[in-house]
């Protein structure tokens, strides 16, 4: 017989499918690509990822997983699941979640089951068919939107058979019940704090202690696991312990207790010191041809005392189930049409719908607790925060204003900030596990966000509110620690006098800024000190350097610099008052510093951090408005002037681009090398982002991370070229495999930046190819192998990896709404400066529904003439059939803001633009 090789196995499959104009989808045998998983969460702290075969986990923070926890290998290698038996009787056992000992090996093209799933607002289906055992299984989970830390599973087992059958149904969901860092410290010895009760619902367990690196603390949660039949029956008995259900030599998928009919033990009962078991054992039924028996699982985590009775009045029998169901849909359906596009591609206006609540996943899930993102304790990233806010102003506007005014408690005084962000607003910590850290990018991301803040609401007054700042045990920008400072003392900054010290927003920005200007390194560009945004850039805090985001700093200095007179202009503000100790910062008020000399600025910023220590004066000066934009401005152009002579390079074939960093050797990193030509996509970005890049600079960068970037397996930009050396001098990233993660993969974040960049230079062609290779790569379900959505990156197989939870989702639909759609603000005004291409039009019209100004609109653009973008203007705009005066701009047009709110804010308004 001759041998198969790898390459000669069919492991094509047919894609998703989306089944109606609400984002649901449809994929026929998911459980034939493996790495699939879909999220479930609720505001209420359920967690949960599932899978084709029911594996994942649900959890409430790190130290609270109802289920084992389970990485993204373990969704295949271990038998854990949450699994529902149907022992027929005369036939055996079969699972309705496909894992059995039998079944597993029949799961291939051909086999004797059919597998569908469909995803939809926010709920996973999974339909099974046995033809030759006669039995269908439909699985629903979900979680309600209600205040419970719950998730739903309900199950419908129909006899497809010509002959009555007469099963045993028996829900079986391992409860793991404590810390995700017990998985491999004391697994076992945890298990001796279980105490483990059965009632008339379910099984219960509850750790006597939480035994973690914590302490010994005790503990106060329960986990549960119940039950009912559709009508609301409770189980017949229980399994509450794994190694009883199992039996000896058993396991999960081939358990004694079902294999063998055994009854479980009645309501009651306790057994403590065990690894426990949800078993719930339902009453044996006849089903005849055709009829269906229903049964309803809740999986929950109790915060404080268990209430089983409440869970099994709301949401035990199937018709709560039906209506919890549909009241979560809705819920979702809102939240995915907060942004609604019509561009004649069906599947890409459904697929923007699930982009869209990556960033609502973001904020509930943090970047932890799906199984690819399993380096993650709870909580996001300062940077995280600040980005996804981006997305959260066009989604969920209404309660952003504080968030992003509470997140400015965040920053030290020092210029850096807290890295990890807690579940409340205002509530943060140094890093995990207090590692001194600072990635030298984090101060640019606040002014980023708060302009784009500023431009739809017109809200210039937020700059002047006042803000505390953050204090903790790492000082002199993570370089030092306060030896004196407990976690007793709290977080706030206090004045030599004891008072917490505050100072207005604009304050915190200017503090962000103003530091990272004089913290330059010897080719006097800003220092990298533990990473930028590439977090895999982290092995240079001696000497390197970031000139990718030295260019965004200078950007966000020149935008200051303008809102600054926009501020005096508007609201009649002269002056301005900021911490005394702040005056040697605006060195042009006073002393200037030679910026050519990087030692006279780096000391520059010593003098500074060494003007205060525990404390702070408490003191204000006051600076007029005029000399403080001119400080900005002055630096801004500096930085312009120096990065466009200094860091543009052309290597040997006369390709030229920026250089974005120098390594711990002082080396430049990009440009002509032994191993062959290194670019990185990152210098490239915030360069043409903010107009550092002159227009034929501009040029030169395009055909150049064409040359050299451009991967068309991936349809996509590569992060970077093949270095073909670890690096250490400059990250850990260079230790991955190339084509992977940071090093050289298509990197979705960066790349959807890039596209912004090159939308906002007017680069339109070339930012559109971007999205759509994105795009078509993220759809193409046979190489990408992902639900809908965007990752975080693709592998060097072209493998969507680290889905749902991804900075890529905020930029890549504001990118859309703002660049592609052109629907924008100015200050508070709206502006349109719409960027489609003639292609993107289906019958002379592309259209997107957004938020601006409290107001819903339907931002239809009229191409009678099928004119390119950079053919046609507008010409007319009406707003519900009325003309709208509006003021031309060189890329559009701007309407006044109170137009906007004058309207009914309770209406859809429809704006219709002519182009021509």
């Amino acid at each position: 017989m001759a041998k198969r090789h790898l390459h000669d196995i069919d492991t094509s499959v047919d894609p998703w499918e989306f089944v109606d104009d609400v984002g649901t989808f449809r994929l026929d045998d998911p459980q034939r690509s493996s790495y699939l998983y879909f999220p479930l969460v609720n505001e209420a702290g359920i967690m949960s990822a599932i899978t084709p075969t029911l594996h994942g986990d649900v959890n409430a923070s790190q130290h609270e997983f109802l289920t084992p926890p389970t990485a993204v290998e373990d969704l295949h290698n271990k038998r854990s699941a949450r699994n529902f038996w149907v022992y027929e009787h005369g036939e055996g056992p079969w699972s309705a979640a496909g894992n059995s000992a039998t079944q597993i090996p029949e799961e291939r093209p051909g086999g004797a089951e059919s597998v569908s799933m469909e995803g939809g607002l926010l709920y996973h289906e999974i339909t099974r068919e046995n033809d030759e055992r006669g039995l269908r299984a439909e699985i629903t989970n979900f979680a309600p939107v209600r205040p419970d830390m719950v998730e739903l599973m309900r199950v419908a087992i129909t006899n497809t058979d010509d002959d009555a059958k007469t099963i045993t149904p028996t829900a079986a969901v391992p409860i793991y019940g404590r810390s995700a860092d017990n998985v491999r410290d004391h697994r076992h010895v945890t298990s001796l704090l279980q105490e483990t009760w059965t009632e008339e619902y379910g099984v219960l367990v509850r750790p006597t202690l939480s035994f973690d690196e914590r302490g010994h603390t005790r503990n106060e949660t329960t986990y549960g696991v119940l039950g009912t039949e559709a009508d609301g029956t409770a189980p017949e008995s229980f399994y509450p312990v794994v190694e009883d259900f199992i039996g000896e030599g058993g396991n999960l998928e081939w358990p004694e207790a079902v294999v063998e009919d055994l009854e479980g033990v009645s309501a009651g009962t306790e057994v403590d010191g065990y690894e426990s078991l949800g078993g719930l054992r339902f009453e044996t039924t006849e089903l005849e041809p055709g009829e269906t028996a229903e049964y309803v699982v809740m999986q929950t985590i109790w915060a404080d005392d268990p209430d089983p009775a409440t869970l099994v009045e709301r949401y035990g029998s199937s018709e709560a189930v039906a209506e919890e169901l549909a009241a979560c849909q809705d819920h979702w359906r809102e939240k995915s049409s907060a942004v609604e596009f019509d561009t004649g591609d069906d599947t890409f206006d459904q697929w923007m719908r699930w982009v869209t609540l990556q960033p609502v996943f973001r904020r509930l899930f943090g970047n932890s607790f799906l199984p690819y993102h399993d380096y993650g304790r709870g909580g996001r990233g300062w940077r995280d925060l600040w980005q996804d806010i981006l997305s959260l102003l066009l989604t969920e506007p209404d309660n952003v204003t504080d968030l992003l005014y509470s997140n400015f408690a965040g920053v030290r005084f020092d210029g850096s900030n807290a890295t990890i962000i807690g579940d409340e607003p205002g509530e943060f910590t140094a890093d995990r596990n207090n590692i001194p850290r600072v990635w030298m990018d984090h101060g640019a991301w606040p002014w980023l966000t708060t302009r784009f803040y500023l431009d739809l609401s017109g809200d210039l007054q937020f700059l002047l509110r006042d803000q505390q700042y953050y204090k903790d045990l790492h000082v002199d920008r993570a370089s030092e620690q306060d030896e004196a400072w407990s976690p007793e003392d709290g977080t706030e900054l206090y004045t030599d006098d004891g008072d917490v010290y505050e100072g207005t927003v604009l304050e915190h920005l200017l503090v962000q800024h103003l530091t990272q200007f004089f913290n330059v390194g010897e080719h006097n560009v800003m220092r990298l000190e533990d990473a930028d945004w590439n977090d895999a850039m982290d092995m240079a805090p001696e000497r390197g350097e970031s000139v990718a985001f030295t260019a965004l700093y200078a950007w966000n200095l020149r935008d200051m610099s303008d809102v600054l007179e926009t501020l005096q202009a508007e609201l009649g503000v002269e002056e301005i008052e900021i911490a005394r100790e702040m005056q040697t910062l605006l060195d042009t008020l006073s002393e200037p510093v030679d910026y050519d000399e990087p030692e006279a600025k780096q000391a520059q910023l010593d003098v500074y951090l060494d003007t205060w220590e525990r404390t702070v004066s408490g003191e204000k000066t006051t600076v007029a408005i005029d000399d403080l934009a001119a400080d900005l401005e002055d630096k801004a152009e500096w930085l312009y002037e120096q990065l466009r002579d200094q860091e543009f390079i052309e290597n040997e074939d006369g390709h030229q681009w920026f250089n974005g960093y120098y390594d711990d050797s002082g080396r430049r990193v990009e440009g002509d090398h032994d191993n062959g030509v290194r670019m990185t996509l990152t210098g490239q970005v915030f360069t043409l982002m903010g107009g550092v890049a002159t227009d034929d600079q501009a040029d030169a960068i395009v055909e150049a991370a064409d040359e050299y970037l451009y991967e068309p397996k991936m349809r996509g930009y590569r992060l970077n070229t093949d270095f073909d050396e670890l690096k250490t001098d400059l990250g850990r990233g260079f230790g991955f495999a190339f084509g992977h993660k940071e090093n050289g993969a298509m990197f979705s974040h960066m790349a959807v930046m890039y596209a912004n960049a090159l939308y906002r230079r007017g680069k339109v062609e070339a930012g559109h190819r971007v999205l759509s290779g994105i795009y078509e790569q993220s759809t193409d379900f046979e190489v990408s192998r992902i639900y809908p959505g965007i990752p975080e990156y693709f592998s060097e197989r072209g493998r969507g990896m680290y889905t749902f939870l991804t900075g890529s989702g905020s930029w890549l639909l504001l990118t859309t709404v703002t660049e592609v759609f052109g629907v924008k603000g100015r200050l508070g005004d709206l502006r349109l400066e719409p960027k489609l291409l003639a292609e993107q039009f289906e019958d002379g019209e592309a259209a997107v529904t957004c938020q601006f100004a409290d107001r819903r609109l339907d931002v239809t653009y009229h191409n009678p003439d099928a004119a390119d973008v950079d053919d046609y203007e507008i010409t007319e705009v009406t707003l519900n059939g009325d003309r709208v005066e509006f003021e031309r701009t060189d890329d559009g047009v701007v309407i006044d803001r109170d137009v906007m709110t004058g309207l009914d804010s309770e209406a859809v308004h429809d704006v219709d633009v002519t182009l021509e």
